[in-house]
């Protein structure tokens, strides 16, 4: 709780500093946060706001499904597997740093300029850091914790569900959490490029028509985006790890 009130008090003071700044420079690139707010308003009601919020919402689930069940399946067994991780990791070290988002145009090559090509990338750029949170969280199960459940009788299945799964998730909630953050940046970079749709065309194609109040709408609109997305990977880790709830 103390989290979500920080969030609201850094909100306020950010909405402040923003009407006072914007009072001060009197220019038109920076508007007063009423006057954007009134433009959110009236892209929401136009239907506008809403196509472009569905198409990027879209992609961002698509990507972290492409990504995510490949990234935990590996990740799960290089982290078990130390002949596993010696053939998955050396191959994660060398894509992971490559600057991916300069793909982009080659995606598109093989691809083409469709919808596939934008939730590729997001999905291509996020897969390496789930992969290697997830393995990470993997490899810290304690052996002694293994050898007590294997003592009672549990095969791999029941060691997975029961000890390495649970043991995993708050590395994966942690892992989901850069996701978004990742997959929300990229996805501007994505949607400004050869694209009619999404948040990113939103903002790109209001500044070329030098209308800012409707971009910072759709900036701040991207932003609540992934607040909102945050919020909800908190409330599936606060369901799914219950002994966690106590640092919450």
């Amino acid at each position: 709780m103390k989290k979500y009130l920080g969030i609201i008090i850094a909100l306020f003071i950010f909405t402040s500093l923003w009407h006072v700044t914007s009072m001060l420079i009197l220019r038109p690139f920076l508007p007063a946060p009423a006057a954007v707010f009134t433009a959110m308003i009236s892209l929401a009601v136009d239907g506008t706001l809403w196509w472009h919020l569905a198409a990027s919402v879209s992609r961002v689930f698509w990507a972290l499904l492409l990504s995510g069940i490949p990234a935990v399946i590996l990740g799960l067994a290089a982290g078990r597997s130390e002949r596993l991780n010696l053939i998955i990791s050396p191959v994660i070290y060398l894509l992971h740093p490559l600057p991916k988002a300069a793909f982009l145009p080659i995606i598109m090559l093989f691809f083409g300029i469709g919808n596939f090509s934008r939730i590729f990338l997001v999905a291509f750029i996020i897969f390496g850091q789930m992969l290697v949170t997830i393995r990470d969280a993997a490899k810290q199960v304690e052996k002694e914790h293994l050898d007590v459940v294997r003592s009672l009788g549990a095969g791999r299945i029941a060691l997975l569900r029961h000890v390495i799964i649970p043991a995993s998730l708050p590395g994966f909630f942690t892992s989901l959490r850069l996701s978004l953050g990742t997959a929300v940046a990229v996805l501007f970079i994505a949607e400004t490029f050869v694209s009619e749709s999404g948040l990113g065309h939103l903002i790109f194609d209001a500044w070329l028509r030098i209308v800012y109040t409707q971009m910072y709408a759709a900036i701040m609109v991207m932003s609540l985006l992934g607040l909102v997305l945050f919020f909800l990977t908190d409330l599936l880790e606060y369901i799914l790890c219950p002994w966690r709830r106590a640092n919450s």
